[in-house]
């Protein structure tokens, strides 16, 4: 069963609208996270996961030593101006070789990126990918939307478009809301396998520290554990064409009793679409019609 592409996939929704009767909406529990840009905004997004975390902190963690070198630099200049001003050094010295500060401006360098290098050379292992995951998602991007693949359901897949400006709701934030979300547990380590079908794509969640491309060809891995319920906006962050910015990534979490709730209703929904009635041609289905999301507005 394929799903409608391209140009021609914009104009058959229409012709299929009435497969929204279908659709299992998943409502954001109490408690909920709505994580999105806020204007004026001079700060990262609030963390939801352990890599995240580990971003944030490493972030702040280079500024620090940024910060030390910076003082270090700025201190030596002021004291050189101080020390050989030319009324106070009148006589310039002669030294040309100094083998204590060739040493000290040598390793002190070293030493700066060994101390940043090994927690950055930490961090990119740990977020490559997770040895013993809850569940497997494949991500495809596509010009311009994407597709979302469970493996471990029945292989339930669907795909996730823009919402038009016209059709937003109250609460869902232009070009960021997609009619489609990704919905995962909460506190579950998930394997996500990205793809992409054409050209060069990249799936970016920052407040889940998700940064990856989407490589024709190729399949690249990382891993996500959302720690709190709710949902949580990205977008494609690779210029891939004249609609890049309509690749909006809605990420959804559930706790597992709601997630497991949602695929069944979903996995019902796509069967009775799929279904025929006796004596009619069967339907042309687009899995993504059984799929949607209504969020709490702010």
């Amino acid at each position: 069963m394929r799903r409608l592409r391209g140009v021609c996939g914009g104009a058959m929704l229409a012709l299929l609208a009435p497969a929204a009767a279908y659709a299992q909406n998943v409502d954001l529990p109490p408690g909920s996270v709505i994580v999105q840009p806020k204007p004026w905004q001079w700060w990262v997004q609030p963390s939801h996961s352990p890599v995240e975390h580990d971003i944030v902190w490493l972030n702040l963690y280079l500024m620090a030593w940024l910060l030390i070198v910076l003082l270090l630099v700025a201190g030596l200049l002021v004291y050189v101006m101080w020390r050989f001003d030319a009324k106070r050094h009148p006589v310039p010295t002669k030294t040309t070789h100094n083998p204590v500060i060739e040493v000290l401006w040598t390793l002190t360098p070293i030493l700066f990126l060994i101390a940043m290098s090994i927690p950055s050379f930490r961090l990119v292992f740990y977020e490559d990918r997770t040895h013993d995951p809850y569940m497997t998602v494949k991500v495809t991007g596509h010009q311009w939307y994407w597709e979302y693949t469970y493996p471990g359901e029945n292989g339930l897949d669907y795909t996730s478009y823009l919402i038009p400006e016209n059709k937003l709701k109250p609460g869902q934030p232009r070009l960021l809301a997609a009619d489609h979300p990704l919905v995962l547990p909460i506190n579950k380590d998930i394997r996500i396998l990205i793809a992409s079908g054409d050209v060069l794509h990249a799936f970016f969640i920052p407040s889940l520290g998700v940064q990856r491309y989407a490589v024709p060809g190729q399949l690249i891995e990382t891993w996500v554990r959302v720690d709190h319920t709710g949902l949580f906006y990205g977008e494609c962050n690779q210029i891939c064409g004249t609609n890049h910015d309509s690749m909006p990534i809605d990420v959804v979490g559930l706790p597992l009793d709601q997630y497991n709730a949602w695929v069944k209703k979903t996995q019902a929904a796509v069967s009775a679409m799929a279904s025929p009635v006796p004596g009619s041609p069967a339907p042309a289905v687009r899995l993504a019609d059984a799929v949607t999301t209504t969020s709490t507005t702010r």
